[in-house]
């Protein structure tokens, strides 16, 4: 009697071998960098609309008008969710004084550096600072109703908005002292008092177009920073016989 032999063909189990197993791992960890890369962009982008959202909000009622609450309805997410990125109001408030930075640097003072040094440099600052405001009458200017907000009140909020203006005031001397030097100003020209002065024509602008709605007080700023830059302007040289 003749026996026939069935033969079965089994499959080869390529994941047995070291090739394939670091082959699978590889394309394993590379889906996971992936995954892991795209939860992350979009965590930043939700913070991102989350922080755009309590930028505008904070220009209408300050940064007391900040809470988790609020922002979450202004972004249709849940609390929980707007809490998972800002742990706090604090935070939050923070985050806000940060991108409110971010964006006046952007608008204010990198355009202007790339004037001259000098006075060219400090008319671009100062007058972009001017426009700046002068946009802002309708929505309110962070830096200036946030030190109304936290003048009294110590604390990290407080230190980050102070930092933020600390850091604008600091570029704005240097283009002060730069004028100085560059021959632009008087050498006796002290950058602190010229600085207090632009600064306070800022505040009186806000003050008289926000608060008291008076026509005409964008022309006064100007008209004010000429009358600063005349007396601090180093005279020109006197025409000889």
């Amino acid at each position: 009697m003749r026996i026939e032999r069935s033969f079965v063909l089994l499959p080869t189990h390529r994941s047995l071998t070291p090739e394939t197993t670091v082959s699978t791992s590889s394309a394993d960890l590379r889906s996971s960098r992936t995954g892991s890369a795209r939860t992350a962009q979009k965590g930043q982008q939700t913070r991102a609309t989350i922080v755009d959202a309590a930028l505008g909000l904070a220009s209408q009622k300050g940064l007391e008008g900040l809470s988790i609450g609020a922002i979450a309805d202004l972004t249709g997410m849940s609390k929980s969710g707007v809490f998972a990125h800002f742990g706090s109001r604090e935070e939050l408030q923070i985050s806000v004084i940060r991108e409110y930075h971010t964006r006046f640097e952007e608008e204010v003072f990198y355009p202007s550096i790339r004037e001259p040094r000098g006075l060219p440099r400090l008319i671009a600052m100062f007058g972009r600072w001017v426009k700046r405001v002068s946009v802002e009458i309708d929505s309110g200017c962070i830096y200036i109703s946030g030190a109304v907000e936290f003048d009294d009140r110590p604390g990290p909020v407080r230190e980050a908005l102070a930092d933020m203006v600390h850091t604008w005031h600091t570029g704005l001397q240097r283009s002060i002292l730069q004028s100085r030097d560059e021959g632009h100003l008087r050498a006796d020209t002290d950058p602190r008092q010229m600085l207090f002065e632009l600064h306070g024509l800022i505040l009186a602008l806000h003050h008289d177009a926000r608060f008291l709605r008076n026509p005409g007080a964008l022309e006064r700023a100007e008209r004010g920073f000429m009358n600063v830059l005349d007396r601090y302007r180093t005279p020109a040289p006197a025409d000889t016989p």
